[in-house]
């Protein structure tokens, strides 16, 4: 029962900047936690920590360690991406709209406001408080937008939407702290990036982009001489050259005075690095260059710079993007990849992939430049999530949305590999065939389709003869026959599978059908209607309702427990009641009201405590052994219930996301006000191209005839959940997406990666001291082959089932390898065939998940084994009748 969160399906990127660490791992936020996609192995997993809102800014540091995540609310998480776990917290005082780690890693630059504030990094080491304040830069006149370090972390470039650009230095000099201004542009800065030289790495060049599509490029002036400095301050500065410092502040004429009163000679050939770094901000800059991107009346919204290369990436907010050369300003590439503004764009570290994000549709997509080719391309569900449904192998995780899409992901990778767009309105029910290569969806556009998983085509669309909408769909055991219940109509349509044909009509409900299931065991269909009834019928006789089942309350979903001999169905009153479906017996009833009772929505006038007279379950569904049943709802919680004894097991909070509603079990009586809750009222600028970003994003369909007047929240529910067949993952989805829950550690944490000490010598130590577990695992991260094989013969084989259970999944492949090298020259067959065995029992099925990536492995290994079967079967077949010999005179003797 201790299933863990494990991945976030449905919505790869909702908002904020993406991050490319290692040169092939993204990371993205998705609502309030953070995706990792691993671009080389094509595989993404979700970061098992929550933001307390949805989250605007991440940053990785330099060596891939860390990660700092700030939410809307400006909280800080700073996470150690090797475990997977937050070290500390903090809240910032303003809103974070920029976030940059420097390239040494020791300090964090933060934009907040219009103030620049400067951290220092926290690092391993234990610490009463791990963010120190270095510095606060207030220049600015409105709200920071860019930053951008230096490559020796010793100058900053801030971006504000006062149309200007800074330069800021580091080191404390004494001496006038004003910033260089980079003036001219005539919008909000978007990016700001130094160009350094190859040759020297001195920076000679600035780069600054505005929103209005145009791009400066800043020459610094190669005949700089110090008498500049010592003019008189009652001149009026040039445009764009900095305030000058007193005269007095000046040592003499060929150094610079230090805060610590430090005299540092300065070298006036223009050879020193040092002194050319210091300089920077007191340098004279001049403006080399206009160009524009000529896209108007497109905004530029995104841009990124890669120093290596000198390119600069650039998208636009009707979903253009273009890739140009600096400083000539060469056009490489410019297309378009979606119609949605573009909201962010980024190098990976060699500058070959492109990451491209738009949050409006939820796309994400990773595009190589140089060939023209995809990477990745992910888009999530634009609407909710409305039912999932896994494939009989536990493999595949079907969805459909209120999009009108249905979707097919691969559980291990986390990746949607095809996509179905021929629904015309919403999805309302998806079922796999037996068979796991058909998939069936319901919609309410009137249609049934089925989908060919091998082709990816739809094959055959099952229709009415007069248009219905459909909200339930389930086949029987065989999959010769479909069932669909409809909204409109209160009927059952039952088709043949092979033919396409409408069978019958089943009538006698009085409201929807929202509930249908066969039995397992049976041709009995179960069906439940808000007409308080639930009703058992005889397809294939076609005697209609053999049975009824009344309650007192709506009917919302019923399931068939796997053996066919209980029935458990959902009510409005928020009871859960079992019935024997053979003797037409009310087994036992769950009342689990004050289990799923819990947060306050913003609109309503009753506390979270006396709230549970509206909570009900709309999904159900048994384990695969029968012994639980999990139920979700119009509540933040998921409840796990035992069936025999009708107990609550555990209770799921499915999110801790303050942006949705129905999360807060108290709310906060300031935020009330004589018009209502200050969050339902709209006092957004209609002018401004963020505001109407967030009203068209967040209050679609809010202000509809009949809908809720809900400003911009949506309330936290689960509309569907599944369990595996395999009975070690589950499914639910929520508001949030499709969270997926797993027994399943894919992330095993080794203690001896902590080891820096990881030695040959520590190997033959753990050997000495009779710890041959301990030894196997170091000599797999040292991956020396003779080490490997000498540790592997060191565990006894009683020890075997053992050891294989503690081997960490990452460390599979190249003990699979390993073995297979063995058996083509080791004699010790028995015992290295016991280890295969041992190894596939214990991890068999990570290895049936992940078997694309352990193929050439497991290849290897079968190759191995087929050989040596060879082999012995010939070496056996040529002394068949010596051997019957030896066997029958050893016997007579």
């Amino acid at each position: 029962m201790n299933f863990r969160f494990q991945n976030l399906l449905g919505a790869p990127y909702r908002g904020g900047n993406a991050v490319v660490a290692e040169n092939t791992v993204l990371y993205s936020p998705v609502g309030n936690r953070v995706a990792a996609t691993d671009l080389a192995k094509s595989q993404t997993v979700t970061l098992p920590f929550e933001a307390s809102s949805n989250i605007a800014r991440i940053a990785v540091s330099p060596d891939g360690n860390f990660l700092l995540a700030v939410d809307d609310a400006a909280r800080a998480l700073f996470v150690n991406l090797r475990r997977r776990v937050v070290l500390h917290r903090m809240t910032f005082k303003k809103p974070v709209a920029a976030l940059r780690f420097s390239p040494d890693g020791a300090l964090i630059a933060v934009g907040l406001g219009k103030l620049v504030q400067i951290w220092r990094s926290p690092g391993f080491r234990k610490e009463f408080f791990p963010f120190h304040l270095e510095r606060t830069l207030p220049d600015c006149a409105a709200a920071v937008t860019t930053l951008d370090w230096s490559p020796d972390s010793k100058y900053l470039l801030v971006g504000s939407k006062d149309l200007t650009v800074r330069l800021f230095c580091m080191q404390r000099l004494k001496g006038s702290r004003k910033p260089f201004l980079f003036l001219g542009h005539r919008d909000a800065i978007v990016g700001a990036f130094f160009r350094t030289e190859k040759k020297t790495d001195r920076i000679r060049r600035v780069y600054t982009v505005s929103r209005d599509g145009a791009i400066f490029t800043w020459n610094l002036e190669e005949s700089r001489n110090l008498d500049d400095s010592k003019e008189d301050i009652s001149d009026p500065p040039s445009p764009g050259t900095p305030e000058q410092r007193p005269p007095g502040r000046i040592a003499n004429e060929n150094s610079v005075e230090f805060e610590n009163n430090d005299i540092k000679p300065m070298n006036l050939d223009g050879l020193d690095a040092e002194e050319s770094e210091i300089s920077l901000h007191r340098a004279k800059w001049e403006l080399l260059k206009k160009d524009f991107f000529m896209q108007a009346p497109e905004k530029l919204t995104a841009c990124d710079y890669h120093q290596e290369l000198d390119m600069v990436v650039v998208g636009f907010s009707h979903g253009v993007f273009g890739l140009y050369q600096m400083p000539d300003f060469v056009c490489i590439h410019l297309l378009s990849i979606s119609r949605e503004k573009i909201t962010t764009a980024v190098f990976n570290k060699l500058g070959n992939w492109l990451t491209f994000g738009c949050a409006k549709l939820g796309q994400l997509l990773v595009w190589e430049w140089r060939s023209e080719s995809y990477i990745l391309k992910q888009q999530g569900h634009y609407f909710d999530v409305n039912c999932i449904a896994y494939s009989p192998d536990s493999q595949m995780l079907a969805t459909g949305a209120d999009d009108n899409k249905v979707k097919v992901w691969t559980v291990s990778s986390g990746f949607c590999f095809i996509t179905f767009s021929e629904h015309t309105n919403a999805v309302t029910a998806v079922h796999f065939m037996a068979n796991n290569h058909c998939l069936l969806s319901a919609s309410l556009d009137g249609t049934v389709r089925a989908w060919d998983l091998f082709r990816y085509r739809n094959f055959k669309t099952f229709t009415t003869p007069s248009p219905r909408q459909f909200v339930s769909l389930t086949s029987d055991p065989s999959g010769e026959v479909i069932c669909a219940g409809t909204l409109d109509s209160f009927e059952i349509f039952v088709w043949s599978m092979k033919t396409g044909r409408l069978l019958d009509v089943l009538g006698g409900h009085e409201g929807p059908v929202h509930g249908l299931m066969f039995s397992p065991t049976n041709a009995v269909l179960a069906s439940s209607s808000w007409d308080k009834t639930v009703r058992l019928w005889d397809v294939f006789e076609g005697k209609g309702a053999v049975e009824t089942f009344p309650h007192t309350h709506d009917v919302l979903t019923v399931v068939y427990r796997p053996d066919g001999k209980q029935l458990a169905c959902s009510t409005l009153d928020g009871q859960i009641q079992f019935w024997d479906p053979i003797d037409g017996l009310l087994m036992c009833t769950i009342e689990g009201r004050r289990d799923i009772a819990g947060g306050r929505l913003m609109s309503d006038r009753r506390s979270a405590a006396n709230s549970s007279s509206g909570k009900y379950f709309t999904t159900l569904c048994y384990s695969a052994d029968g012994s639980y049943i999990l139920a979700g709802g119009s509540s933040k919680y998921i409840c796990m219930y035992d069936v025999a004894d009708q107990v609550l097991l555990r209770r799921y909070q499915i999110t801790r996301n303050l942006s949705l509603d129905g999360v807060l079990d108290f709310l906060n009586s300031k935020r009330m006000t004589d018009a209502g809750p200050l969050d339902l009222i709209d006092d957004e600028n209609s002018d401004v191209e963020e505001g109407i970003d967030r009203q068209t994003r967040e209050k679609i369909g809010h202000d509809l005839p009949g809908s809720m007047p809900n400003r911009g929240r949506p309330v936290v529910r689960t509309k569907c959940v599944r369990i595996a067949p395999t009975g070690r993952c589950w499914a639910a989805a929520t508001t949030e997406g499709v969270l997926v829950y797993s027994f399943d550690e894919s992330f095993v944490f080794d203690p001896t990666d902590l080891d820096i000490d990881v030695t040959p010598e520590v190997v033959d130590e753990a050997l000495a001291e009779d710890q041959p577990q301990r030894a196997l695992l170091l000599s797999l991260r040292l991956n020396e082959d003779s080490l490997i094989k000498k540790c592997i013969f060191a565990v006894n084989p009683s020890d075997i089932p053992t050891v294989s259970s503690s081997i960490p999944f990452k460390y599979l492949q190249r003990l699979i390898e390993a073995f297979a090298d063995l058996l083509e020259s080791c004699p010790h067959l028995e015992f290295i065939l016991q280890w295969s065995q041992e190894l596939c029992k214990a991890h068999g099925h990570f290895i049936q998940q992940n078997s694309r990536s352990l193929l050439p492995a497991l290849r290897s290994l079968q190759k191995a084994i087929t050989k040596l079967h060879q082999d012995l079967t010939d070496t056996c077949s040529s002394n068949e009748y010596l051997l019957r010999y030896l066997c029958s005179s050893g016997t007579k003797g």
